[in-house]
């Protein structure tokens, strides 16, 4: 019998990391599901082995550096490899002019929004690079070009992860392992309604479209790498310099 591909996902306990991680156990992985609240990953779990599949669970805030390094140490001690990791969770922070963003808001959404994940590159890389087919996916925002007044925390913090999962595609592209970035655009999610309170949630997609269309990105078949893909679009897009 093949083993599972091992996968971990952060910000696995709702919105679009839940549906990801769903996504995958009904592919077979073992889900790795890592997120702050506890009885929220318990329905996950019960979720998953209705699927036939099973997961570990690891509650942490991605603030918590230290335990982002010892999760790589505890993974490897228990499957040696890591086969698929997506990058999802995030804060969205102030929606504030830049100048009246408090430091200690701005911290966090830098800490949990980017710093958590090169953390997290830090202490997995060589997990994914003994996979036979490593595959990572960061979750990015329109937010991150569109540099519209008042989103400033945020959109640096995805402009950043965009640089980041790029960088981190070309040092790994040898080695077999793919990075795609990919956006979901507007939608019903927590996030969504917390940025847009007005908004009609039920005009918008769920996250189960958008996970399904992130699936194929996630398999060993899989070779694009460095690109996005644009959930809106529902295409691939480079990355072009200016001019």
């Amino acid at each position: 019998m093949t083993p599972p591909r091992i996968a971990l996902v952060t910000g696995a306990s709702r919105g679009i990391g839940r549906a990801i991680a769903l996504e995958l156990a009904r592919d077979g992985a073992h889900i790795v599901a890592l997120a702050r609240t506890q009885g929220a990953l318990e329905s996950l779990d019960d979720e998953i082995r209705a699927l036939g599949s099973e997961a570990t669970l690891v509650p942490c805030d991605l603030g918590d550096f230290d335990a982002l390094d010892r999760l790589g140490a505890a993974l490897f001690e228990r499957w040696g490899k890591l086969d698929v990791f997506v990058a999802n969770a995030g804060v969205l922070g102030p929606l504030s002019p830049l100048a009246h963003v408090d430091v200690k808001d701005w911290n966090r959404v830098m800490a949990v929004n980017v710093t958590a994940n090169w953390r997290l590159i830090r202490s997995l890389d060589p997990l994914l690079r003994a996979s036979s087919a490593g595959r990572v996916l960061f979750a990015t925002s329109g937010a991150a070009h569109k540099a519209k007044p008042y989103w400033g925390p945020y959109a640096i913090s995805k402009a950043a992860i965009d640089a980041m999962a790029r960088t981190y595609a070309a040092e790994v592209k040898s080695y077999g392992v793919t990075v795609m970035i990919a956006n979901p655009g507007p939608m019903r999610t927590r996030m969504r309604a917390q940025a847009m309170p007005g908004e009609d949630p039920m005009s918008l997609p769920q996250p189960e479209d958008f996970a399904r269309k992130c699936l194929p990105l996630l398999t060993p078949e899989w070779r694009e790498t460095g690109k996005l893909y644009d959930f809106p679009a529902n295409r691939l897009m480079d990355f072009h310099p200016p001019g």
